[in-house]
Order: C-alpha cells, then structure tokens, then sequence
C-alpha cells in the first residue's frame, strides 16, 4: 500500500437537480473533482433501504439499495421516460426525504411501465436469480401495504409468507415486480458509477453496520440466525454498557446473532453480506469491528444496558472463512473507544488498518498511532473541525494546538479545519481520510449525524452546487502532492 488521501461524502449529500444526492451527473462531476486533485478514495454511507430515522444505519435490507438515489435523468436518458422531469428543490442545503419520495415515485412507476414493454435482457434475468432480490422485493411489498409497520405486527398469513413463500399473484405481483425493477436500476445505475470511478483511479469505499435491524429483510429470512423468540422478538440485544459517557449504556435494541448456529451454517449470512458489498465497493469499513471479539449481550426485558454481559464471539474463525471469496477487497476495522486487548489482536492478525478520528486521539496520551491505520479529521458521528472547535474553551484549544505544531503545523495560519487537515496529511499513516465538511470549513451546520438522538438535521445535510468544493481543490491537489499521497 502507498500513502494515499481520501474524502468522506454521503451520496445522499451530493448536489443534483431532485432534492436528494443520487446517482446521476454531480456523482460524475464529484468523480472527477477527486481524480483531478489526486484522491484516491471515495467513502460513502451505507447505500441500503433507510429505515427509522432515515438511519442508514438502520437499513430494512444489508443486502437491496436505497431507491431514492435512482437518477431520473438516467431514466429518461435510457428512454424509460418520455421527458425530463422538471427540477425540485434543487438548490435546498437539506434532503426532505418524504417530499421527495412523492416527487420521484410517479416517474418510478412510468419508468416501469415502460420497462415491462421491453424483452427482458440476460443481464436482468440473472439479476432476479440472486436470492434477496424477489424476498426483499415480497417484504417491502408486504412493509407498504401495512402501513410500513414493522414486519412482526403483521398479519399471521403475511409475517410467515417467508415460511411458505407461497406464490404471489395479481396486485401483489404487480407491486413485487416494480420492487424489483427498482432494484435493478439501482444496481445498474451504481455499479456505472464504480465502473468510472475506479477508471479515474478513484476507489470507492463502503460501510456495513455490524448489526442489522429487527425491521429488516435479513430478521425476517433469517430468524434461525438471530436470538429471537417464536414471534420473531429479540430475546437479548445489542448495546454498550455503562462508560463515563453514559451511566446507564446504550441499549441500541438490534437482535443478536445466534453465533452457534452461524458457526454450524458455515457463517453463510456473513459471507453473503461482505461478498455483497465487495461488489459494490473497493473497500469496506465494518462499523463495531470490537463485536468479533467480544458483544455486549443484553436481556431484551431489561429497559436500559446496565444488565448484560460480555460474550465472547468467534472472529478468528468467521475471517478465516470469508477472506479468502473476497481476494483484492480490502477491509477496515473501525475500533473506536476503550477496547480490550484482544480486538487489536484480532485486527492486526489479519493486517486490517483501524481508525484514528483526530477529534478524539490528538490529547489521548495512551494512543499509539501507527502506519497501518486509516486518519480522519471526523466521522459522519463527529462534530465538523470548526464546530468541535467552537465548543472547547481556551485551555483545551491550547492543548490541540499544541499537538498539532507537534505535527508540523502552523497553529497561526489559516482556518482551523485547514490546520486539522495538514496534519492529517502530513501524519505517518498511510490512508487519510477528510469529510467533505473540512476539506471546505464548514461549521456545526455541516454536521451529518448526531448519534444517540433522532433529529430533523440527521442524514439531511446536502450541498447545493460544487462552487466551495471546486474553489478549495487547487490546495488540496498540492497538498496531497507535497505530502506524498499522490
């Protein structure tokens, strides 16, 4: 591996003439930007179905796509729609996804019915033989005609059709078969993408939660892999315990893998997942990376995370398994927090690069940086550079400061965020990454994600156009230059 920079953007936050970042020309012209500046990696969001809260961290599939990020330029331009739809709310700074899943849903439903006129190609039929396809296609058919409760409130007949997977006939196949093509042209449209990125010498890199939701397609085919009750309820759940940031834990409420049975199953449901995404990415971060070594295991009648227990889990042989059907990806191990030993260990056996968010590890004396590990100035979960920095007071500046002219960097000169990322360029770590964020000094405005609390401003963050990105890629070309990450 060679020293290289990467940016961090949500697709969701991409300009684009439909009120939400997508697959059409600015993920294009953003390819671009990067190749021409020397970026070698581009890290996204997970790209599944969003779930409660928009999450993409909450996702009703590990497996099917967001449809919002299908281009409705993309489907005109293929002629699946008989005229370009007119723009909306292209220049909002925020992604109101309802608002545009009414706007996009009536061209989706044209584009189909055009579809379905056309002789279906080889590529499509070998599409649908994949697995997920028609059982997602079933669940979020099932999901909307219930009101998009959760799959465990509906009706017998229905919540157990991934049982007796009977045939579907009438509406109900109409409905299956527009999910699918959705998922098709998102599939289609995406790996278009990856195609021209990794043409431009830019890498695209993914992200997989370690924990699926119980609302998910994943549950719902797979409740032998889950610890789960005979409705299909979670008996234990995941969460963290208590820490000195919170004196209950947090109880996130995911289910919990039944390893024993994944183990005996030949960790089918894993391998499947990452071979998925290794399709679809060059790299892929594993979001908890600490739960192959050890999982917090909560009784699901226990309100808050103090009643659990550490259980060992069993990461040795899961990798063993799977590295080897996934030749050339690389994988990294987010390793966040105060962990045991054994998760470094676990990591380092198999050479994966942990993470070092500069937010939290520039003051922390007992972080050892080294040179396999991926640096960023913040993570989606982070505050931008200049609204952390506004938020401290005078002495803790002093001591950041401090440590960055450790660096080798002039704490006189330029923004803050600027100041951030020289040293994370000029750092001995061989990738480093920078949310789009800081690469341009945003400020609190330009946060992604608050973790831990439901807000009208997570996930919603979007760029109108690329004049700040295209005014600040002249420096950032020299910098990867003078620091060796060209």
């Amino acid at each position: 591996m060679k020293r290289r920079a990467g940016v961090l953007l949500p697709v969701f936050s991409l300009p684009g003439r439909y009120g939400i970042g997508d697959f059409g020309e600015s993920a294009y012209r953003f390819v671009d930007l990067l190749s021409d500046a020397g970026v070698r990696i581009w890290q996204v969001l997970p790209l599944n179905p969003l779930g409660y809260g928009e999450s993409p961290y909450q996702p009703f599939s590990s497996f099917a796509g967001e449809t919002l990020y299908i281009d409705l330029d993309t489907l005109y331009e293929d002629g699946l729609l008989s005229s370009r739809p007119k723009a909306f709310r292209k220049g909002a700074d925020r992604v109101d996804y309802q608002a545009v899943r009414a706007y996009k849903e009536p061209f989706f439903r044209k584009a189909f019915s055009e579809f379905k006129k056309r002789p279906l190609t080889r590529e499509y039929r070998a599409f649908v033989k994949e697995e997920w396809v028609k059982l997602y296609a079933v669940f979020i058919t099932l999901k909307k005609k219930n009101g998009m409760v959760a799959w465990t409130e509906w009706p017998e007949e229905e919540k157990n059709w991934i049982l007796t997977r009977k045939p579907v006939r009438g509406k109900l196949k109409e409905e299956v078969d527009y999910e699918i093509f959705l998922q098709y042209e998102f599939f289609r449209e995406w790996l278009r993408i990856k195609a021209y990125a990794n043409e431009k010498g830019v890498l695209l890199m993914g992200d997989i939660p370690f924990y699926v939701g119980q609302d998910s397609l994943d549950v719902w085919m797979n409740r032998d892999e889950f610890l789960l009750d005979s409705e299909g309820y979670p008996t234990v759940v995941a969460g963290v315990p208590p820490d000195y940031f919170s004196a209950t834990g947090q109880r996130w409420g995911n289910p919990i893998y039944d390893w024993d049975h994944m183990k005996a199953n030949d960790f089918r449901f894993w391998r499947d997942r990452v071979k998925g995404n290794a399709r679809l990415f060059d790299l892929i971060r594993i979001d908890h990376f600490r739960a192959f070594d050890t999982y917090w295991k909560i009784p699901a009648s226990c309100p808050t995370a103090v009643d659990g227990e550490w259980i060992e889990a069993p990461g040795y042989a899961l990798f063993d398994r799977l590295l080897p059907e996934i030749p050339g990806s690389e994988i990294i191990a987010e390793d966040l927090g105060m962990l045991r030993d054994e998760v470094y260990e676990l990591r380092d056996h198999y050479a994966f690069p942990g993470m070092n968010v500069l937010q939290f590890t520039l003051l922390d004396e007992k972080f050892k940086p080294s040179e396999n590990m991926v640096v960023y100035t913040g993570t989606h979960d982070n505050d931008t550079i200049e609204g952390f920095w506004e938020k401290l007071n005078d002495h803790e500046r002093w001591l950041y400061d401090e440590k960055l002219r450790e660096g080798g960097v002039d704490t006189s000169a330029g923004p803050k965020s600027e100041q951030f990322l020289l040293y994370a360029m000029k750092s001995g770590m061989e990738t480093a990454i920078v949310p789009v964020q800081d690469f341009i000094g945003m400020g609190a405005e330009g946060r992604i994600n608050i973790p831990g609390l439901i807000t009208p401003v997570n996930w919603t963050v979007r760029f109108p156009d690329f004049r700040q990105v295209r005014k600040r890629a002249g420096f950032l070309k020299r910098l990867i230059r003078e620091t060796g990450r060209a």
